[in-house]
């Protein structure tokens, strides 16, 4: 894998990480790599917020890697995706493409930028060198998100995402291993499965996915007390007056901002 150091972008849930680096991606030549551990999975659209829609850019389509790689059903864990990240991230760049790494789970991003080693992993796999990366995180008012979180659970319920769980569960997916993918798999499956009322599940469900963002938070000021630097910026700024602070800190970081 070469060298030349990608550009991450991490952040809390509702923070609009997507956009932001559909957007770099779209201006700088890049291809987005994907870190969410559930938007690999194919069918878990709508509780996962996998939105393909927004990857387009002016009318461009934007490459997106490791979103639906895996069904539901099977097994796919942070060593699978390490070593399937690494050859995204290399085939990008081979290409003389940008690589744009962004996504919230945050096992997945230190699994990648650490480069983590796994016991049982052999010579002849792809080495597990940390990624150089220059790190753009996106927070806000914590009142805000909350706000945003709320409205976002209120438009998924009302998109179909009680149905698409229901769905999942017709093809023979056991609800056990919903309720592992956690928050909004858990809690309509538990809705659906009788354990719940419709109103309970909301409640909690709202209630989880703020406590997710905390705790995605505490993640990242883990990976500060590392020694990574993250180049916060306000999600709620400008589109203009927020680009030009990331375009700002990329060039702070060595990044070549040509095409």
């Amino acid at each position: 894998m070469t060298r030349e150091p990608i550009i991450t972008v991490l952040g809390p849930t509702a923070t609009g990480k997507t956009g932001v680096a559909v957007r770099i991606a779209a201006e700088l030549g890049g291809e987005i790599v994907s870190a969410d551990s559930r938007q690999v999975f194919r069918r878990m659209d709508i509780g996962s917020g996998k939105d393909l829609s927004e990857y387009q850019y002016k009318g461009n389509s934007i490459p997106y890697h490791l979103i639906d790689v895996e069904e539901p059903g099977r097994e796919y864990n942070v060593y699978r995706y390490q070593q399937e990240a690494f050859k995204a991230i290399r085939d990008i760049q081979e290409r003389g493409k940008r690589v744009v790494f962004c996504g919230g789970s945050g096992l997945y991003i230190d699994a990648v930028l650490q480069g983590y080693r796994f016991q049982w992993q052999e010579e002849s796999q792809i080495l597990s060198d940390p990624v150089p990366s220059a790190i753009i995180g996106l927070r806000g008012d914590r009142d805000r998100i909350r706000e945003r979180i709320t409205r976002r659970l209120q438009a998924r319920l009302k998109d179909g995402m009680v149905e698409e769980v229901k769905a999942l569960l017709d093809e023979g997916i056991p609800a056990e291993r919903l309720i592992r993918f956690g928050l909004e798999y858990k809690y309509v499956t538990l809705y659906l499965t009788g354990e719940l009322h419709y109103g309970d599940m909301v409640s909690l469900l709202n209630t989880a996915i703020h406590q997710f963002s905390k705790r995605q938070m505490t993640w990242f000021r883990r990976m500060e007390r590392l020694g990574f630097h993250i180049h916060w910026v306000d999600a709620d700024l400008p589109e203009e007056e927020k680009f030009s602070k990331i375009y700002q800190y990329l060039r702070e970081e060595g990044v070549d901002l040509s095409l």
